[in-house]
This record gives C-alpha cells, structure tokens and sequence, in this order.
C-alpha cells in the first residue's frame, strides 16, 4: 500500500474509533468513572492490570476492583486497614487473584508514600531520563521492592525481559495523551505524547502486520519499537493515537478494502 493511501486510511480508522463511544466497552471506562486526578491514576492503574481477554469480562472485572475498594481507590490504598486489605482476597481474574491484589494494593501505598503519587513518580522519572523504556524499567523495580511472592510479577511486564508491556504502554496512553476527543486523560502533562509507544497486542500486531507497519512475527518489545517507529513516519508528534485505528479495526475484525474505507 502507498504511504498516503495507507496514512488516509490510518486517519480514517483513527477518527472512526477515537471518540467517545470507544469508552463504554473499554476499560478506559473504568477511570472515566472518577473525577479526582488521584482516583483516575490509581483506577485506571488497576484497570489496565487487568486488561487482557475479552474487554466485556475485563470491565466487569475492574469495576468489581473498585466495588471492593469501596469505589474510593486512592482513599483505599492509602488508608485502609490490614483488616480490609484481607478482604481484597476473595477477589479473581483468571490468573489474577486475591493475593496478587492485595500486594499491588500495599505497592501503590507505598508508591504515594514515596513519590506522592503514580503521576508524580512517571513524570519525575521521564524529566530524568528522557526515555519511557527507562521510566518502565524502574517502574517495576520500585514496584516489588517490597516482600512479595514471585506470582504476583507476571501481572506487571518485564520490558527489560523484552516484554511488550502492552498494558503499561496502555496506562501510559491514558494518563498523557489529550486531543479533545474525551478518551484519554492528558494528565501528565510533563512527558510528550512523541514519547509514547504503543500498547501491541494481537489485535494492533495483526492489523500492523496487514497494513505493513510491522515485519516482526513476534508482539514483543522489538516489535512495539518497530510499529512505533513506523506510526511516528505518520505523526512524530502522536503516534500513538493510531492505537484506536489498529485495535479498533482488529477487534472489530475488519475485512480491509481500501477502496471503501477511502
């Protein structure tokens, strides 16, 4: 496909999936529920840590996150009593269980008591480095620096093990991208959408794959580098905005024909 064929059609798909009807079934949704800064990082944080199989039991996995949580999430984490963080363990999500978010509860405390708050820690973080590759390793070390068991780092990717961090990179997405079209948050204001890489999954791997954005068969982080790099030949400034043109189209399982889509 020609590049201008191929950025009109990109640009199409982006304008028809990036707008608020994109949120109802998206675990986005879950940190629209909120209108405190605190309380959308802390949600959304929890929301994306779940955010994998089918969006609909993703959604309804995270909302019953909050219930438990008395849909207060920071007000929980950084006041409840070891007595209410015990409750947290009749919770499940597939691999995810009552243990895990009982750990990840406690590790946020002890980010706010550190950092004062996730935003404060990703953005000092970005200021120093420059580099979200950097900023996502020392995420996840500071994040089990405290005891915990071992099953509760599958939940959190290893970019420096060459993971994708799909939904890193999704938190990321909704904490600082901001275009005015009501799905992401643009709260972060001190790291630049260019910075951004993209949340890859199968959906975004395959539609990248179709469309010749992406040569690597594998979704790991070479190839988030590399479909990141192509989208940034479309807009250096937000590339990552083509993340509701590859998932949309992917999970809608678009038959593609340029022809009607132009």
């Amino acid at each position: 496909m020609e590049k201008d064929a191929l950025k009109d059609l990109l640009e199409t798909l982006h304008d028809k999936y990036n707008n608020a009807d994109f949120i109802e079934n998206d675990p986005v949704s879950i940190p629209h529920n909120f209108g405190t800064k605190e309380n959308i990082e802390i949600s959304g944080f929890f929301a994306s840590t779940v955010a994998w199989g089918n969006r609909k039991a993703i959604v309804k996995s995270a909302m019953q996150m909050m219930s438990y949580m008395d849909n207060q999430p920071y007000d929980f984490i950084t006041t409840a009593s070891e007595n209410e963080i015990q409750q947290l363990s009749t919770y499940v999500y597939r691999t995810f269980n009552g243990q895990d978010f009982m750990y990840f509860v406690r590790a946020l405390r002890q980010f706010c008591m550190k950092f004062e708050s996730l935003g404060k820690f990703f953005e000092q973080e970005f200021i120093n480095s420059q580099d979200i590759r950097i900023v996502l390793s020392r995420f996840r070390s500071h994040f089990f620096e405290i005891q915990h068991d071992k099953h509760c780092e599958k939940h959190l990717s290893s970019i420096d093990r060459g993971a994708a961090c799909k939904r890193l990179n999704m938190y990321l997405r909704w904490m600082v991208r901001s275009d005015r079209r009501g799905v992401d948050f643009g709260l972060w204001k001190n790291i630049p959408m260019s910075a951004l890489y993209l949340p890859l999954d199968v959906h975004s791997g395959n539609m990248g794959r179709a469309f010749g954005l992406l040569a690597r068969k594998q979704n790991d982080w070479k190839a988030v580098e590399e479909i990141t790099q192509n989208l940034r030949k479309f807009d250096a400034a937000d590339p990552v905005r083509f993340d509701f043109a590859l998932f949309g189209a992917g999970i809608n399982q678009l038959k593609i024909n340029v022809d009607n889509l132009l």
